[in-house]
């Protein structure tokens, strides 16, 4: 008798934990969470991750002993059994596996639930041999979402798509115009040491979180909130977001929108100064640090560029443009059309839609209009738009209207309509992204578009037949060369005629704001029955390089006017100036090799008519560089070329970019070029 309770108090009171071995490096491969934590588990929910429980004084006894796991976020847990039989289950639970390598230890797989919240939690095991009871602090995870796992709702099903959207820590961001589109590369700084805590710092800064902190935890389950939250929290309008946007051309106190290069640098400043936002941004910026936070959340996200994005500010689908009868673009409206806009889509399925509109689904940082009193907008299904459903959430008719509203365009003089004329094919003339596995565009605007000409909403019959043609064609135009175009006429009538061309060159913002003309001219013509007549024009770089500001963007609008009839028609277009290019040289060749010193020739040409004043030259690449490398010119004439030479070593093997950009003290113009180079062992 005294032996078998000496046996039984042994058996319970010998039993205790010495150590956890979170297989870090076997976990963090499995749940393809590498590089973003290198001493904290990262997982993905729906995945097993492996611990191994090292107890001292005896072994693990599975018909005396058990183990009871409890997992923590916040005010919520959930409590789970470790068992002994095989096959996971696809809730919370444990399974033991004996027989380790060493004789005093077990093997616990943990499964989390595909649908569990995201997030930090702390692991807790309660030890229980036979009366005996005791309780540890296992770990800290961090729980993301889980794009290989079926039965997550942001699961998406090609391995090269989770490699470019959940992976990929460098993109491209598409600007300019439909006609000549700028690439400009974007370090999306996952891997960035302190990045996976600031971006899960967004969730629990967020006001959603500080009005009720259980529920906010409970909601994080599901991709549709969380992407809400986070994206009214890049903006700053409603709460303490990361950006504080700027479109005004003034950016004192703060960094030039079109000076960043990628969002660590800006996700570190807000996290730094205690969340105050960061000065400043625009719609790339937003869009770009937003798919940084998503794809760390484990969201797959994609950057898109829509040219020609409408802002349909009374919800018509009528975009009102007003053009004087010398064809200058008035600022009489409300609506707007951005050369270009920047969203970002994120992939999750929408049960609370229907399953025909899981998917892609825009989300919109950009603080435009409110969505549910907040700053926000979207997620809305891609497949929505295409399918004309302006009437489901979130906001499916505001993002309808940027790629598919229709044009009114109206000449006007002392406040009496002239013309008028409808264009159902300028807004959302092409949507761009970027390519999977290629630093190529990929056109998606067919996701979002059924084919030209088929639209039912018919908004505006005032349409106005004229019996001339006319159309515009742009040369393209480089940094430092005159912009050159023809006007075509056709004579529809079989009487010859006299006409007034009327041709304006107006100075632009990429989201609409309208500068002074800059240059202008008027012509007499004549033309014969039923002819045709091509007339060319040169505007001289020198008349552009004072009046463009850092987008380098025009309006060119053309009115030709009868002067028998005062039959008027009136053209427009939008082009952007090719920037020049930093050139880069690399000595070896551009396959390099890891930790290997290799030096770049990074070099500029002044292609302007006047010298640029304190010209900084930055260059720097995430993996290949430690620090920005910074050189200064302080006058660089026409035509005269300052160069840099730059030493990289290369601490990461793979795809990466090396980015060079300039700015002048002279020019609001900001010039940036890339450079990809391959990374190996060897």
């Amino acid at each position: 008798m005294y032996f078998q309770d000496h046996e039984a108090r042994r058996q319970r009171e010998g039993l205790s934990l010495g150590h956890v071995n979170l297989e870090l490096w076997e976990n963090l491969e499995a749940h393809h969470t590498q590089g973003l934590a290198s001493r904290e588990l990262v997982l993905r929910r729906g995945q097993p991750f492996k611990l191994t429980l090292v107890f001292k004084h005896r072994t693990f006894n599975p018909h005396n002993d058990s183990l009871h796991f409890k997992a923590v976020m916040g005010d919520l847990f959930i409590e789970f059994p470790a068992t002994i039989s095989k096959g996971l289950c696809p809730e919370w639970g444990a399974q033991v596996q004996l027989g380790g390598v060493h004789p005093q230890s077990v093997t616990v797989l943990i499964t989390s639930s595909p649908q569990a919240p995201v997030g930090t939690y702390s692991l807790q095991l309660c030890l229980l041999a036979l009366n005996w009871q005791q309780n540890y602090a296992v770990a800290n995870f961090t729980l993301l979402c889980n794009p290989w796992c079926q039965l997550d709702a942001v699961h998406i099903p090609f391995e090269d798509q989770r490699k470019e959207y959940v992976k990929n820590d460098f993109g491209l961001l598409y600007m300019g115009t439909p006609h000549n589109v700028i690439s400009r590369p974007w370090a999306f700084s996952l891997y960035e040491r302190g990045i996976l805590e600031i971006c899960l710092d967004i969730l629990q800064v967020s006001p959603h979180h500080g009005r009720d902190r259980q529920k906010d935890y409970l909601y994080r389950a599901d991709p549709v909130y969380l992407s809400r939250v986070v994206c009214a929290m890049i903006n700053c309008e409603d709460d303490r977001g990361v950006l504080r946007g700027n479109w005004s051309g003034n950016f004192e106190g703060g960094v030039r929108p079109s000076e960043w290069t990628g969002s660590a640098d800006i996700l570190k400043r807000w996290a730094g100064s205690r969340f105050k936002p960061v000065q400043f941004g625009q719609c790339w910026v937003y869009a770009a640090v937003m798919c940084t936070v998503m794809r760390i959340l484990g969201v797959p996200t994609r950057v898109v560029t829509n040219f020609n994005s409408a802002h349909d500010t009374n919800g018509n689908l009528i975009i009102e443009e007003f053009y004087t009868e010398a064809g200058e673009k008035l600022n009489l409206s409300n609506d707007s059309i951005w050369n270009f806009h920047v969203w970002v889509e994120c992939w999750m399925t929408r049960p609370d839609l229907g399953t025909q509109f899981g998917g892609w689904q825009v989300l919109d940082p950009t603080p435009q209009e409110k969505s549910g009193g907040l700053y926000c907008c979207g997620p809305c299904p891609v497949a929505a738009i295409r399918q004309r459903r302006v009437d489901l959430a979130f906001d499916a008719r505001f993002v309808y209207a940027e790629v598919n509203a229709d044009v009114l365009r109206v000449v006007m003089a002392n406040g009496r309509v002239l013309d008028q004329s409808l264009d159902t094919e300028h807004v959302g003339s092409r949507i761009y992204t970027k390519s999977i596995g290629t630093d190529k565009p990929q056109d998606i605007t067919c996701a979002y578009k059924s084919q030209q000409g088929t639209k039912q909403h018919s908004k505006c019959n005032q349409r106005c037949k004229h019996s001339l043609d006319v159309s515009l064609s742009i040369d393209m135009a480089a940094a430092g060369e005159d912009i050159t175009f023809s006007v075509t006429i056709a004579n529809k009538e079989g009487l010859p005629r006299v006409l007034r061309e009327h041709a304006n060159a107006q100075a632009k913002a990429y989201n609409h704001g309208f500068m002074t003309t800059f240059w202008e001219l008027h012509n007499r013509l004549q033309i014969a029955p039923r002819g045709v007549l091509t007339i060319r024009h040169h505007i001289p770089h020198s008349q552009m390089e004072l009046a463009l500001g850092a987008d380098a963007l025009v309006n060119l609008a053309v009115v030709i006017e009868d002067e028998r009839t005062w039959e008027r028609a009136l053209v427009s277009e939008e082009l952007n100036i090719t920037s020049p290019e930093i050139s880069f040289q690399v000595a070896d060749g551009d396959d390099l090799v890891q930790n290997k010193d290799h030096t770049v020739l990074v070099a500029f040409t002044n292609p302007f008519s006047t010298p640029l004043c304190s010209a900084m030259l930055t260059v720097e690449g995430f993996g290949l560089i430690e620090q920005k490398v910074q050189s200064i010119v302080y006058l660089l004439q026409p035509g005269k070329t300052m160069e840099e030479t730059v030493t990289i070593t290369p601490k990461e093997v793979g795809t990466k970019i090396l980015q060079a950009s300039l700015v002048f003290k002279n020019s609001p113009a900001v010039i940036r070029s890339f450079h990809v180079v391959s990374v190996s062992t060897l």
